[in-house]
């Protein structure tokens, strides 16, 4: 029961997270503003997450976990009502930086909760179930959230998710046992952290892997219809498509990343890889621009997870939150490079670049996980 309630947090944590990305012709309409200006609400928002990790996260490591992890919701609430409520895009803008400071502790503490909550057999299980919430918010969150800002607004989908956040907050009082805190971390161990030579290089990949990914996919939106040429109604059939295979990939990490960690990564990164080359090339047939978009999002959650995983594995005990906001503070440092990368190719290249440009950063990316991040791996 505790696990579905984490799951059902990170659904609503990235529904919240990805949600502009289908709205962002149409908040751009509202705010007589450029597709690329809306996607700095994107962009703003993953700086804001990658600067407030860490000094939030050591702020309150020494809180037990199920009364931190109800307030941090209680802040993301309130701020997806202010949102909703935005009569300017500055305003907006300021709500999504509160979402941003709930978003930065959540982050930092789910993934850890969500393994402490089960036995020790069950910790790719719970981890892979953590991914699935984010899968589900691709699938019906996204897509949802775009259909419903298509019929009556985009401001009614952030009310939504703030009165869901309302519901969930008093389920996981009602459900979530007492976790408590392994104590407070402060800033004179991180230098001792970051000497580990295999989470300190999970740190580059992971940022590494972000940018590439969201260089193509924070455009996706305006690419499946400028350039695929592709009605409203199959974009959101092909992003709920694109998320229901993340679910996949979480399937694929808890089934066979134990048999071959190593392997299992590599496959993953230079499937990403591949996709991202042929975003493009795929787009002059809808069959296979939807296929691409399928096994692309397989493959970035399947990473995503894995990237998680090990994570935790390389961290000690007392530290395993506090490299996790590390991580995502990288990871959203990452989503924020890509989408500035992608918004700069589209605006002054080509949209139709995005995708070459994000399979050139993948493969550097792959370079990287063969040459630096393996080897270190193997002697942690």
């Amino acid at each position: 029961m505790s696990l579905i309630g984490l799951t059902c947090s990170t659904f609503i944590f990235n529904t919240s997270e990805f949600i502009p990305i289908g709205l962002l012709t149409d908040i751009a309409r509202d705010f007589a503003i450029t597709d690329t200006k809306a996607g700095m609400l994107i962009s703003v928002y993953a700086f804001a997450v990658m600067i407030l990790s860490l000094p939030l996260m050591i702020l309150v490591s020494r809180f037990e976990l199920k009364k931190l992890i109800s307030s941090v919701i209680l802040v993301f609430a309130v701020f997806q009502i202010s949102s909703a409520m935005s009569t300017s895009y500055v305003m907006l803008m300021i709500s999504r930086i509160g979402v941003a400071c709930s978003h930065a502790i959540f982050w930092s503490i789910v993934a850890p909760l969500a393994v402490r909550t089960v036995p020790t057999q069950f910790k790719n299980v719970a981890l892979s179930m953590i991914a699935t919430g984010t899968s589900i918010a691709m699938i019906f969150g996204l897509p949802i959230g775009r259909i419903i800002g298509l019929q009556i607004g985009w401001r009614m989908t952030f009310l939504y998710i703030g009165i869901f956040a309302f519901a969930l907050i008093i389920y996981i009082l009602s459900v979530l046992p007492i976790v408590p805190s392994r104590g407070n971390f402060s800033l004179h161990k991180l230098p001792i952290l970051l000497k580990r030579p295999a989470l300190s290089r999970l740190f580059v990949l992971a940022f590494a892997v972000a940018t590439s990914y969201y260089t193509g996919y924070s455009y996706i939106e305006p690419f499946l219809k400028q350039i695929a040429g592709m009605q409203d109604s199959w974009i959101t059939a092909t992003l709920m498509i694109f998320g229901g295979m993340g679910i996949l990939g979480s399937l694929c990490f808890s089934k066979f990343y134990s048999i071959n960690p190593f392997r299992f990564m590599s496959i993953a990164l230079l499937s990403l890889c591949g996709c991202l080359i042929l975003l493009h090339a795929s787009s002059f047939h809808s069959v296979t621009i939807i296929l691409l978009c399928a096994l692309w999002g397989m493959t970035f959650t399947a990473s995503n997870v894995t990237l998680q995983a090990e994570t935790i594995n390389c961290s000690p005990l007392d530290a395993t939150a506090v490299s996790t906001s590390i991580f995502s503070g990288l990871t959203n440092l990452g989503i924020a490079c890509g989408t500035y990368i992608g918004g700069t190719v589209y605006t002054h290249f080509s949209l139709s670049g995005i995708g070459y440009v994000g399979g050139i950063l993948a493969l550097l990316t792959f370079i990287y996980w063969i040459k630096r991040v393996i080897p270190a791996m193997k002697n942690k």
